[in-house]
């Protein structure tokens, strides 16, 4: 396998892992725990959760968007 195709292959399955992951892990805390939903009244455990689920999304947007960045240019430079 050529060495661009392997590293393209590469990137595909670490985004699609760290994808995964956040989603397990914000499902196991969120969904089995039970704080992504209110009850009657939020809790201070619902908006920490909230919180942290925000701020780990927003953190791996900006992981996937880096380690995609210059892809583009660094694969179509050759043509």
């Amino acid at each position: 396998m050529e060495p661009e195709v392997r590293e393209f292959l590469v990137k595909i399955m670490q985004s699609i892992s760290m994808g995964m992951v956040w989603l397990l892990v914000n499902m196991s805390i969120g969904i089995y725990y039970g704080y992504a939903f209110f009850e009657e009244s939020p809790t201070m455990g619902n908006y920490i959760y909230w919180i942290a689920f925000l701020a780990s999304l927003v953190a791996l947007i900006l992981y996937l968007k880096k380690k995609w960045k210059g892809w583009e240019e660094k694969n179509y430079d050759r043509f």
